[in-house]
């Protein structure tokens, strides 16, 4: 029976690879199935016999992906793992960063944000319900999603990661723009100064100053504005982040105490250890 179910799952898996399927659901499956006559009954314990002998993973309920175990076989993408885990969603944060080669540093873990409402096996850990991360563990990857409400969820390209698989992703300005909006993500100010320092000649800061006028969040405007203003960014893309009013004082860096001194044209307490006030 085994050795059956498995030669009929092979046949399964090869047409839904033709159909450009690598990563299905129980409905894709059903529909592939009534061609090779494998019965709607007889289908969950095919799909059962692939699981066991390693040539698919369960994602979730109703998903699966190719392991690319099979000779021939495809290695399925973690963005496209993530992409599909939770949908609508886009790769972002420390995943886009590196992508877009901001960060030298490899990513264990991958990142996307979503307006959907996630509900994941790890939400039990009151630390990543307060950072607003939830997590997935797919094969050994850990898969993070961060919420943002459905106007933050912009800025998003469709970037080819092989020959197969297109995986919506931060672009470079709304990827640098999340990094002055959740300063506390990226282990505080100094990530977002530096990339933007490192990689300010390759944005278009019209695109990124809109972005952050868009996302609305007074904070981010003054911090982003700040920094820009530092770089010796042309007025025209300083001036307009600088006139949005704005009420009290922000922190510079929110994961810094609350010292240091205060600059009263961008409302912010410059709080990070080793920078000079801006005149």
């Amino acid at each position: 029976m085994i050795d059956y179910g498995n030669t009929k799952g092979l046949s399964l898996l090869q047409e839904l690879a033709n159909q450009g399927l690598f990563i299905f659901t129980v409905v894709d499956a059903r529909a592939t199935a009534v061609g090779l006559r494998i019965s709607d009954n007889y289908l969950s314990q095919v799909l059962s016999h692939l699981e066991k002998a390693g040539w698919i993973i369960r994602l979730k309920r109703g998903l699966y992906a190719g392991t690319g175990s099979l000779p021939g076989g495809v290695q399925v993408h973690p963005f496209a793992v993530a992409t599909r885990l939770v949908e609508p969603s886009a790769i972002s944060h420390w995943s886009a960063m590196s992508h877009h080669g901001f960060t030298d540093q490899i990513p264990h873990i991958v990142t996307a944000f979503t307006p959907q409402k996630v509900v994941t096996p790890t939400m039990r850990e009151s630390e990543e319900k307060k950072a607003g991360k939830h997590a997935w563990d797919v094969g050994g990857t850990r898969y993070e999603y961060v919420t943002v409400i459905p106007d933050h969820f912009f800025g998003i390209e469709g970037v080819w990661v092989d020959e197969r698989f297109r995986i919506p992703i931060t672009d470079k300005e709304r990827t640098i723009l999340e990094t002055f909006v959740s300063p506390r993500l990226f282990g505080g100010i100094g990530e977002a100064l530096a990339t933007l320092e490192g990689h300010i000649h390759e944005l278009d800061l019209e695109k990124l100053v809109g972005y952050v006028v868009r996302y609305g969040k007074a904070s981010a405007i003054k911090r982003l504005g700040w920094a820009l203003e530092r770089l010796d960014a042309p007025s025209e893309f300083v001036d307009p982040l600088e006139k949005i009013p704005i009420k009290g004082f922000r922190l510079l860096d929110p994961t810094r105490p609350r010292r240091g001194p205060y600059e009263k044209r961008w409302m912010i307490q410059n709080n990070f250890l080793g920078e000079k006030r801006v005149k």
